[in-house]
């Protein structure tokens, strides 16, 4: 695997490095990266309500598995005004909020560098997190080590970590349109719908937030699923009780980052 090679000599480079592991396909390798390398690390994953609780438990299961020290540590995006109000830098604000613990922590316990798992292919979707990293001055062995998505998922399999399949899992923020105010009661209304569509075996979706409108963006064949009588009566009536008033499915189907549009 010349590729992983690649990224592993990357990563020896590094003497140290505190991991921001999401539990997500990225991350995941980058903290086996790590761990093969043999350098001195920790992963450490930052806890919101913005953060799916799924997914934190995914990012302590794989942390475990792979073997690396991990933890978990409060972020406080949700407290910044400029992250609730919810402009098209958001996602900024929520990074620069990430990093500064982790660059910290970093500092505090004596580690060179603080390592993320953005690949090649959010270069080209609009990322202004991306900016964070750099204020921050963290890197993205991934982008050195020139991985696509793709790329990610093909050593992830052959390296046999069971993520490499696994759908993305972005924050809940970004379900939230652009302008529309992030709250914890909200997201936490994001995060029930979501996972009652998941327990009904849906695998790669989002629940938009648009007020007293909840939009199902869900692939082709979870969309025939989701009409067959009783279960669109099931998600209706579910979604009503979180305090939705309307439920649509979106004829387009599922598409990563359609609120960027």
């Amino acid at each position: 695997m010349r590729k992983y090679e690649k990224l592993l000599d990357i990563v020896r480079s590094l003497d140290s490095a505190v991991v921001a592991c999401s539990g997500g396909v990225d991350s995941t390798l980058l903290m086996k990266a790590v761990k093969d390398s043999g350098i001195k690390a920790l992963a450490v994953t930052g806890k919101s309500p913005t953060t799916p609780s799924s997914d934190l438990d995914e990012a302590v299961a794989m942390a475990s598995e792979i073997g690396l020290p991990h933890r978990i540590v409060p972020t406080a995006e949700m407290q910044r005004r400029e992250f609730r109000e919810n402009s098209r830098e958001r996602c900024f604000f929520c990074k620069d909020t990430l990093f500064g613990e982790l660059r910290r922590l970093a500092e505090s316990e004596g580690f060179r560098w603080v390592v993320e798992g953005s690949n090649l292919d959010d270069l080209r979707d609009y990322r202004p997190g991306l900016r964070a990293r750099e204020l921050h001055g963290v890197r993205s062995p991934l982008i050195e080590a020139g991985l696509a998505k793709k790329d990610v998922r093909e050593i992830s399999k052959e390296l046999g970590l069971r993520t490499w399949d696994r759908p993305a899992s972005p924050c809940l923020s970004s379900r939230f349109p652009y302008g529309l105010a992030i709250t914890e009661e909200r997201l936490r209304m994001v995060e029930a719908a979501e996972s009652f569509l998941r327990d009904l075996g849906l695998r790669e979706f989002r629940v938009r937030h648009h007020g007293d409108l909840a939009r199902i963006e869900a692939r082709q064949e979870d969309m025939e699923r989701l009409l067959v009588p009783s279960a669109r009566e099931e998600v209706v009536s579910f979604l009503r009780g979180l305090g939705y008033k309307y439920v649509s499915l979106d004829l387009e189907g599922f598409e990563s980052g359609r609120l960027n549009r």
